[in-house]
């Protein structure tokens, strides 16, 4: 391949760069021409991009809070038969609670349950059972900023009642539906809680987490699951020294049959509580079970499982 020659000025004088480059132009027939300045474009101002809200805006308006407020002497009474005498403000959370309750429910499957008496007491005063228990624990653990997380929380029970009367407890809500994590998102915000969190995932999936996994002081659940069941979702979040509170109907058959998965998954049974639900004939069990050894990693298992085959 031929070499490409240099351009060497004659009688051995050197060039400048500029006297080089003319040169070069001059052999191939071109001359420098000044460099035209191109004309700056104007840049057209670019529209925001728009993205639709995940589901459409739900608004509780003054006269759904008002209509709710039918939920007031319920509560009052429903309160004094559990020996937990509710604030004016809670009372008007609850009646909030109810108003946004009965509004998202006519968009979203939350409850079967929207009459007055029935939100008054079979879910915020059912909620409001485990009072008692947490404040035992509290007791015993020496401090009132205990941990809770509520397990398959649904439209927000037991959590956000319990929230509401026990502001110091620290609280997450984990459910499996990103529709009802969007509720109970509203209701904390609307409500100005505070220490309390959503999470979307299934049992299972939660309980495997770095993350969730045995970092609560108390676990809780309300009529997901027969015990056994429930057992082997519940429990692998419990710190070991803390419990896990079942909410259940009469639980004597369920207790009995969950006993070797209590046992499995680390935990001891400590006691029964079976009452009757204030101003109803329902029968309702609180099972309290104990966790005094780390849950083994195999468990929970893969989901479907817990339910399909139950440590029985």
């Amino acid at each position: 391949m031929d070499k490409k020659k240099k351009i060497r000025p004659q009688g051995g004088k050197s060039l400048s760069s500029e006297e080089k480059k003319k040169l070069r132009m001059d052999r191939m027939g071109t001359s420098e021409k000044p460099r035209k300045e191109k004309a700056p474009v104007e840049k057209k101002p670019v529209a925001p991009v728009f993205q639709a809200p995940k589901h459409e805006p739900i608004v509780t308006s003054e006269e759904d809070i008002n209509q709710a407020g039918k939920i007031s002497p319920y509560l009052t009474t429903g309160s004094e038969d559990i020996s937990l005498p509710l604030s004016a403000e809670s009372i008007k959370a609850f009646q909030v609670y109810a108003a946004m309750l009965r509004k998202w429910n006519e968009k979203m499957n939350l409850t079967n349950i929207t009459d007055d008496q029935g939100i008054a007491i079979r879910h915020f005063i059912d909620s409001l059972t485990l009072v008692a228990h947490i404040e035992e624990e509290e007791r015993k653990q020496g401090r009132r900023d205990l941990s809770l997380i509520d397990v398959g929380t649904g439209a927000g029970f037991p959590g956000i009642p319990l929230k509401v009367t026990m502001p110091e407890l620290d609280v997450t809500l984990l459910d499996s539906l990103k529709k009802r994590i969007s509720f109970l998102d509203a209701v904390c915000e609307q409500l100005e809680l505070q220490k309390i969190k959503t999470v979307h995932a299934r049992a299972e999936e939660g309980a495997k987490s770095k993350q969730y996994r045995e970092k609560f002081d108390i676990s809780t659940a309300r009529a997901v699951a027969a015990l056994p069941t429930l057992c082997e979702y519940c429990l692998p979040y419990v710190k070991v020294g803390g419990i896990f509170l079942a909410m259940k109907g009469h639980a004597e058959e369920e207790t009995e049959a969950a006993m070797k998965a209590i046992v499995t998954l680390g935990g001891t049974l400590e006691k029964v509580h079976n009452f009757t639900l204030p101003g109803t004939d329902m029968q309702r069990s609180i099972v309290v079970i104990r966790k005094i050894r780390p849950t083994p990693a195999k468990y929970p298992r893969s989901q479907g499982k817990p339910e399909k085959e139950p440590i029985v």
